[in-house]
């Protein structure tokens, strides 16, 4: 455990030190407080299309910093020669691939804290009431489909040999899996023969990442969230990190490493 956090450390100083996420938080507050000083009719519902843009802002910033800092941990390990030093010391190649893994997840932590923050402050600023535990569940939620991200795209930087290969093809498929695969089911229900059996397999083999997405349930003040479908569906994004990140440690296994 002490070399994975060691090697966790190193992410997150990695983090620190870019201006990934100054850059994108000060967009999303600078978007978010345009949006707000608009009054449009004296409407009060205004507040509504405020945290539904807030909440966009902040998933996709999340999203892009998830994606691109884990995509880069290994490939720029080989780059700058600093995989070697690393795997001639006491530190074994599943250790690496964790200690990538749980720094990347706790730097989308903190990023997310300081985002639900800023988004805790405006909206009730407006509302003028705070539902604490909807945004912590929320956030945790949030957290869980980050997890599920990283594991993916680390699994991914030891299959494709470009950084930017690896994020753009992560961005398409988690695009892909919020945008329908929800409704794979549905479709297959429309096709016929092998379509509709291969359609079918992938909407129970995927990771159903919409599961994660609570925007509307905050944006509508719906309350809190059951505790036993929250309690299963956390598990469930773990198991699927899990299996993410055996994938990644089993091709990293197998990578043949070189000078």
């Amino acid at each position: 455990m002490n070399n994975i956090f060691a090697i966790a450390s190193v992410v997150l100083k990695e983090m620190y030190r870019r201006k990934d996420f100054y850059v994108l938080f000060v967009l999303t507050a600078l978007i978010t407080l345009v949006m707000g000083s608009v009054n449009i009719f004296n409407d009060d519902k205004v507040v509504r299309y405020l945290k539904e843009i807030c909440l966009l802002l902040i998933w996709v910033s999340s999203l892009v910093i998830a994606i691109t800092t884990a995509a880069r941990q290994i490939p720029a390990e080989r780059e700058s020669r600093t995989i070697f030093p690393l795997l001639a010391k006491p530190i074994s190649r599943n250790q690496m691939i964790l200690g990538k893994f749980v720094g990347c997840w706790i730097a989308c932590a903190l990023v997310l804290v300081v985002f639900y923050l800023f988004f805790g402050v405006i909206s009730g600023a407006r509302e003028h009431f705070w539902p604490v535990v909807p945004y912590m569940q929320a956030l945790f939620f949030h957290w869980i489909f980050l997890g599920i991200v990283i594991a993916l795209v680390l699994w991914g930087s030891l299959v494709f040999t470009a950084v930017s290969s690896n994020a753009t093809i992560c961005f398409i498929i988690v695009a892909g899996i919020m945008l329908l695969g929800g409704h794979l089911n549905q479709i297959a229900g429309r096709m016929n023969g092998i379509s509709a059996t291969i359609t079918s397999a992938i909407y129970y083999i995927i990771p159903h990442l919409e599961f994660y997405d609570l925007r509307d349930w905050i944006i509508h003040d719906r309350g809190v969230v059951a505790w036993g479908p929250w309690l299963i569906a956390s598990v469930y994004g773990l198991v699927y990190s899990a299996i993410f990140l055996g994938l990644a440690c089993i091709a990293f296994r197998r990578k043949a490493l070189t000078l």
